[in-house]
């Protein structure tokens, strides 16, 4: 019997508080993400969902290095990157990459879409002027942006086309974590399907591995293998993308496809 290989993704037992000055009546701190265990294997899709305050994001800054966890553990492949000060994070942040909902605030509006995608490279001192020109066309062409768009100023970009730009500005790294956070989140019906598309698209091509953060249960149930669900902070259900669609267990699921039914007009079978 083939062996499986190890996740390319391990949290465990992670958790995370903010302190509020004290002078605030109640709690001394709140606490955003408790005891969060999970994993992702390469070239699948994790999907995070729970309602707006349920850790969701909490947990994408901490798996992406931004923020540091009070305690737990993120393993990518066989590195502890929770141990990592910021020069062993340096390396690994081309492999990880974080894509947020606002990408007009991610976008630097004064850069050309050109510099917007190379300024990683820079960031990195990754190749020669002209390797990194390479880079970028290429870039834009995965993205099913035209090369030339690259002369273009970054406000002259709808928002569906800045979310390209933001994923062009991730792959110009060759990284094999795409972080999704609320991505899809505020675009138009058919700019998300476009975009969904994509992704399933660099998704096979390049063996990516995406942990893609929605409150959309119909958006998640066309890309996701696996759905883990969030609510205040902890992990109350997971399983593939199927079965928790089909056969939620905790009420808090049942309650949030409730909501999605109501919301898209579907009725209960």
């Amino acid at each position: 019997m083939t062996q499986e290989p190890p996740p390319l993704l391990r949290v465990q037992k992670l958790s995370k508080q903010y302190r509020i000055p004290t002078w605030f009546a109640g709690r001394p701190s709140i606490e955003a993400i408790r005891e969060i265990d999970l994993e992702v294997a390469t070239g699948t899709t994790l999907a995070i969902v729970g309602e707006s305050g349920s850790g969701k994001s909490t947990l994408a800054r901490c798996i992406a290095g931004l923020e540091r966890a009070d305690s737990g553990a993120v393993w990518f492949e066989q590195t502890e990157i929770t141990r990592l000060g910021e020069d062993g994070l340096r390396p690994l942040r081309s492999q990880i990459q974080l894509i947020l909902q606002h990408s007009a605030g991610a976008l630097n509006p004064r850069f050309t879409a050109g510099e917007a995608i190379d300024e990683p490279l820079l960031l990195q001192a990754r190749a020669t002027a002209n390797d990194r020109s390479e880079k970028v066309a290429r870039a834009l062409k995965e993205v099913g942006l035209a090369p030339e768009w690259g002369a273009r100023r970054v406000l002259q970009f709808s928002g569906g086309q800045r979310q390209r730009l933001s994923i062009a500005r991730a792959l110009v790294l060759q990284p094999r974590l795409l972080i999704l956070d609320e991505a899809l989140t505020g675009l138009d019906l058919s700019i998300q399907a476009q975009i969904l598309d994509l992704l399933l698209r660099l998704q096979r091509e390049h063996a990516l591995t995406y942990l893609f953060i929605s409150h959309d249960l119909e958006v998640v149930g066309k890309i996701a293998h696996e759905i883990a669900v969030m609510y205040r902070g902890r992990m109350v259900e997971r399983a593939s993308a199927m079965q928790l669609l089909r056969s939620p267990q905790h009420e808090y699921t049942k309650s949030l496809l409730s909501a999605q039914a109501l919301l898209s007009g579907a009725l209960p079978a």
